[in-house]
């Protein structure tokens, strides 16, 4: 289908931040012409009108509300890859570490996409792929049940990639284990005489056994998993720390995950880490997920509030370092640019330009903030250009990032209302 026969993306791009987010909603609007169907169903998913959505190997599954009194179940179903596919995408994985280390930092490498695409492993759907299936009588194809479910799913591949390798039959305890195995299995090769070839250097756990002892770390409490789910974080040191060691296991673990990925930032270009102060270091460490020990430590070196301190990491997760400074301290922006945000959301044929009673949208502007205070959200205008979602519980209560920046004023008003329902 020629991108010219493709649905409008009017408004879709809402639903997703990433590539492979879009890529998702372009293979759901590739799929069909009917633009009214995909349309209303955007707008089911804007209002919050799909329920708790249930991802298992193959099928993605919700109840959607629509006019009937009660919810109609829409399903989507994914092909699940075979396990000659799966060995081939894990091998594709493994063969370059950065792209198990962005995978864990909720990134979808793009090479690794078109390595997959080139040995005919479908990582990413195609429009064909996505089928769609409703409880409802409606006869479209999607229904607008269905597409509402595809659109709420974007967001949720935005927040982890893993979650469409879950769909492709692989959850992410079982691809971390697999890729672990690998790993060990690569890394043990070693000539039966023991002997390291010259240039070849040596397996990690060697060189840990012979290290004499001559520096010291401070000591810190294991990372840890949230409350709830699996520890599935792939381990990088398999050698216990000698009898004595002011350190254990897991903080070494910890510590070299945290050294790996600032390494794949600046191998990356990113090199902001470099000059960032000791508040802003405390905040990204903070945000890599560590156990709460290590949080209260980090909060008591910082010298902020535990609610403040809490409040920068999620701004970071939200919007980077960019999302930090918008965080602590309004600045006065660039008058085009908050006219540009205002006309957007004044604009009467957008559906996100009134309220629940169908008013016209009231925003009030202070500096670089636009805020609905009937709505209790608000968008933020960062340095990065990019406008940043926050809400809040009450009047009184303290703003809080609560979703991805954008730099849609309006995709950053629907985030900021749909965390308000969810």
């Amino acid at each position: 289908m020629t991108p010219s026969h493709k649905a409008p993306r009017t408004g879709s791009r809402a639903f997703a931040a990433t590539w492979w987010g879009r890529a998702w909603v372009d293979a759901l609007e590739a799929s069909t012409l009917d633009a009214g169907r995909l349309s209303r169903g955007r707008t089911y998913a804007r209002k919050g009108m799909v329920g708790p959505v249930t991802a298992t190997p193959g099928m993605l599954r919700a109840e959607v509300e629509g006019s009937a009194p009660r919810p109609y179940d829409a399903a989507v179903r994914l092909r699940v890859l075979t396990d000659a596919q799966w060995d081939a995408l894990l091998d594709a994985i493994a063969a370059q570490a950065g792209r198990t280390a962005a995978l864990l930092d909720g990134e979808m490498p793009a090479d690794l996409a078109d390595d997959a695409r080139a040995a005919g492993i479908p990582l990413l759907p195609e429009p064909a792929e996505l089928d769609p299936e409703c409880s409802c009588p409606d006869w479209g194809y999607p229904c607008k049940h269905a597409a509402a479910l595809c659109y709420a799913t974007a967001t949720h591949l935005d927040d982890d990639p893993f979650r469409l390798l879950a769909l492709r039959g692989r959850t992410k305890d079982a691809v971390l284990t697999a890729l672990r195995t690998r790993r060990q299995t690569s890394t043990c090769a070693v000539p039966e005489t023991g002997e390291t070839p010259r240039g070849r250097g040596m397996p990690a756990r060697d060189a840990f056994a012979s290290w004499n002892g001559t520096f010291t770390l401070p000591a810190l409490e294991p990372a840890k998993s949230a409350p709830g789910e699996p520890d599935t974080a792939p381990s990088p040191v398999t050698t216990a720390p000698p009898p004595g060691a002011p350190f254990t296991l897991d903080d070494l673990e910890a510590l070299t995950r945290d050294t790996a990925q600032r390494a794949r930032n600046l191998a990356a270009g990113h090199t902001t880490s470099l000059t960032c102060t000791p508040l802003e270091d405390a905040v990204r460490l903070a945000a890599t997920g560590i156990g709460e020990d290590w949080f209260h430590q980090l909060v008591r070196a910082a010298g902020l509030p535990p609610l403040d301190f809490a409040l920068l990491v999620r701004a970071l997760r939200h919007g980077g370092s960019a999302g930090v400074a918008v965080a602590r301290a309004p600045f006065v922006p660039d008058p085009a640019a908050m006219a540009a945000a205002r006309t957007a959301l004044a604009d009467p044929d957008n559906a996100d330009s009134t309220d629940d009673t169908a008013r016209t949208l009231r925003m009030r502007t202070w500096r670089n903030r636009l805020t609905a205070d009937d709505e209790d959200v608000q968008i933020r205008l960062g340095p990065d250009n990019r406008w940043h979602p926050y809400t809040r519980e009450s009047p009184t209560a303290a703003w809080w990032p609560c979703a991805p920046a954008t730099t849609d004023p309006v995709a950053a008003l629907v985030a900021a209302r749909t965390a308000t329902r969810s």
